[in-house]
């Protein structure tokens, strides 16, 4: 009998040595995932938004569950050249409403592209400064501060769909774009077919706008089953493949605290858009946004943060 306990205590100890060890290792993994995805972003050079947050604190109390903006930055990067940000979508998240609000920026918006002096395509920031330059930009575009960041390259963006199973969209036309077909209606996407389905824009009877439409539907959907990520395996899984493709200044903390305190405001997500007009400056097409516009999409997302 004491044999018999003296064995039983010995398995459940290595059980429990093993079971330890793994758990340490899963967060060295994680860990590590996490940090070869982090890239802070640069010292702010400037006056701009940022500073009425205490010149450049970008810090929110996660455990209290603060409201926050987030920037979302597809790039387009090429063999020797930065490239350009081919979408501009920005998060307002909010907990305590458990609601998102979404908006794109439009890549041809015309505006001041801060730290470089000059008026230019929004989209064109990235190509100037990179990550810091582009944040900036929209910060005083829309007169908000953006909090985090997210770059994505498209070999990235197509990886994190097929990660989390795929997306399913309403589609609201039929068109063919880089050799797939898109029915009409309800229709499920995996990675591949996901990207061609946001680049497309000159079939689309809305342009980039209806481009910008369906980049807003992939995304809602694509948060909506990155909620579903259930565990820690999932999670590691998750950050372990796609961080080759994916930089951003939310810390390895921040990331633990955003997977156990904000799961749940993914339950409602709201779309804006921008209205503008296209005009011809020069030879060059740019989307113009009116200052009363601008003041509409601050006040929207100064009111979603309270």
């Amino acid at each position: 009998m004491k044999l018999g306990i003296k064995i039983s205590l010995g398995i459940f100890s290595f059980l429990v040595v093993v079971l330890i060890g793994y758990v340490i290792y899963l967060y060295i993994s994680l860990k590590s995932a996490a940090d070869q995805m982090y890239e802070p972003r640069e010292p702010i050079q400037e006056v701009s938004v940022v500073d009425q947050r205490g010149g450049g604190d970008f810090s929110v109390d996660m455990e209290n569950k603060e409201p926050f903006n987030a920037l979302i930055m597809g790039v387009d990067e090429r063999v020797n050249d930065r490239g350009r940000s081919d979408t501009m979508i920005v998060l307002s998240v909010n907990p305590a409403k458990k609601s998102v609000l979404m908006l794109n920026i439009p890549r041809d918006t015309r505006t001041t592209i801060v730290g470089h002096g000059t008026e230019d395509k929004i989209n064109h920031a990235y190509a100037f400064g990179g990550v810091n330059m582009s944040v900036q930009t929209v910060e005083q575009f829309l007169d908000v501060p953006i909090h985090y960041y997210m770059k994505v390259d498209m070999e990235g963006f197509a990886q994190i769909i097929d990660l989390i199973g795929g997306v399913d969209v309403n589609n609201p036309f039929a068109f063919e774009y880089e050799g797939y077909k898109f029915e009409q209606g309800n229709i499920h996407l995996d990675g591949s077919a996901a990207l061609g389905f946001s680049r497309m824009r000159y079939d689309d009877p809305k342009g980039d706008l209806g481009r910008n439409d369906r980049q807003r539907e992939i995304i809602k959907q694509a948060l909506k089953n990155t909620v579903q990520v259930s565990n820690v395996f999932q999670f590691e899984s998750l950050l372990g493949k796609v961080g080759d493709h994916v930089r951003t200044d939310i810390t390895f903390d921040d990331m633990k605290k955003m997977f156990t305190n904000y799961r749940t405001v993914m339950e409602h997500i709201d779309s804006v858009e921008i209205k503008g007009t296209g005009k011809k400056i020069d030879g060059i097409y740019y989307y113009m946004v009116e200052q009363s516009e601008r003041d509409r999409i601050h006040q929207l997302l100064e009111e979603h943060s309270k």
